[in-house]
């Protein structure tokens, strides 16, 4: 056992990069640290665990300080950060984890299965309860992948490593991007940080609060993005950015109420895409952020991911406000749109184009006479049918379609909306959780 002093101890402690590190996470004079002085074996424990205010919000954090023993997770490890847990459970706070840390301490034996198992059961409990933040800025391997993995947001520097297995596989964070598995990418780890700090004056402390609401601000000027072109400038988050490419996801703010984002690209979602939005939705929903969806698909590339898509924005009892601004055919329509997904409010641009059917099947069905032509002619006939039934006035006569605007009222149509449905409150039937996944 070490015989140096308190001050000793703190001075090695405050050195660390793990200190170091949140202390630019936290407002400066906020950090109070939890159980500062434990030991593990000879060492001071592997990680720095605390609370503090980032950007004047309440915030539970720990950082692996791999100065010591590589940042194994230890007993000592495992029970700090089991009491930092148990805080948050207690007084709903968000919980910030920065990784570093090359995986178990294996001289600790059989012991560290269940010291891991206590702390991933923690992360398990507050999934839904309060928002959980993962930076990872250097190794994180293992079971300790799982860990951070199984949290909401997942920033990943470029300097880090991050994988379920010790021989590297998906180690890289362009690996993981690609994936899916991480939400941010950052160059290094201070922009990893910052990134977390900015997130977390997006999202409220827990799933019994609302997100922090700030001054409105002006969108951002001369985009071309219709997303960009609502949002207030500089607020919007994109998450997964090389996964799932068919669909946007991301949070920001809309005249200063914070959203989450889904927008589709065109043509047929497939699989990534779908799981990227369906899970998406679900965390938005666990935090009563109202989602907003930019409507633009002809469907599905199969069954299987659909249902995931439309389980989830079925579930959902957050506010949901879509806008279809392009093509929205059969059951993507009815996913998004529709009864089928419980959307409280579905504007279409005029320029939108809505159809039970691809319009193509559609008149060959219905203008069967009119399609008995040539193939050129035929493409002539599709674009009268869609010109004809498949209009977002024709919709909104048939009530599938709330309002119809142009896309220069996007903006104040969706913030109107969003002020109406703020007290929305729906009760769900009693089950313990949905099975469609």
């Amino acid at each position: 056992m070490r015989t140096e002093n308190l001050s000793n101890i703190t001075a090695e402690i405050e050195q660390s990069s793990a200190y170091q590190n949140l202390s630019a996470l936290f407002d400066e004079g906020t950090f109070t640290q939890i159980d500062a002085y434990t030991m593990s074996g000879d060492n001071p424990t592997e990680v720095i665990a605390g609370y503090g205010m980032v950007n004047t919000c309440p915030v539970y954090a720990f950082a692996q300080n791999s100065d010591i023993c590589g940042g194994a997770m230890s007993k000592a490890h495992a029970e700090k950060l089991q009491k930092l847990y148990d805080l948050a459970e207690k007084t709903g706070v968000p919980v910030v984890g920065i990784y570093d840390s090359v995986g178990a301490k294996l001289s600790e034996g059989m012991e560290m299965l269940g010291s891991y198992g206590k702390v991933l059961n923690s992360v398990s409990k507050l999934s839904g309860v309060v928002p959980q933040i993962s930076v990872i800025v250097g190794n994180c391997l293992g079971t300790g992948a799982l860990n951070a993995v199984s949290t909401d947001i997942i920033i990943m520097s470029k300097k880090a490593k991050l994988s379920l297995s010790v021989t590297g596989e998906n180690a890289t964070a362009e690996d993981n991007e690609k994936a899916g598995i991480t939400h941010i990418t950052t160059e290094d780890t201070e922009s990893a940080i910052a990134k977390a700090k900015e997130l977390i004056t997006l999202l409220p402390s827990n799933n019994l609060s609302i997100s922090p609401v700030t001054d409105a601000d002006e969108p951002e000027d001369n985009a071309k993005c219709l997303v960009r072109q609502t949002v207030d400038n500089g607020t919007f988050i994109r998450f997964k950015t090389e996964y799932g490419k068919q669909a946007v996801i991301g949070l920001g703010r809309i005249a200063g109420t914070v959203v989450g984002i889904v927008a589709n690209k065109g043509g047929v979602l497939d699989g990534d895409s779908c799981n990227k939005v369906s899970s998406f939705v679900r965390f938005c929903d666990a935090f009563a952020i109202p989602v907003v969806t930019f409507a633009d698909s002809e469907g599905f590339e199969n069954v299987t991911e659909a249902k995931k898509v439309s389980s989830a924005y079925a579930d959902a009892t957050t506010v949901k406000i879509t806008v279809i601004k392009g093509k929205a055919y059969g059951a993507y329509y009815i996913a998004v749109a529709g009864s089928g997904a419980g959307a409280d409010i579905t504007f279409a641009l005029d320029t939108a184009v809505i159809s039970p059917l691809p319009p193509v099947t559609g008149a060959a069905v219905l203008w069967a006479d009119k399609m008995a032509v040539s193939k050129e002619e035929r493409e002539k006939v599709v674009q009268e049918y869609i010109n004809t039934e498949c209009t977002a006035v024709k919709s909104a006569q048939y009530g599938y379609v709330n309002d119809v605007i142009a896309r220069e009222d996007v903006r104040f149509k969706v913030y109107t909306a969003l002020e109406m449905l703020s007290g929305k409150r729906v009760a769900t039937m009693p089950k313990k959780h949905s099975t469609i996944y």
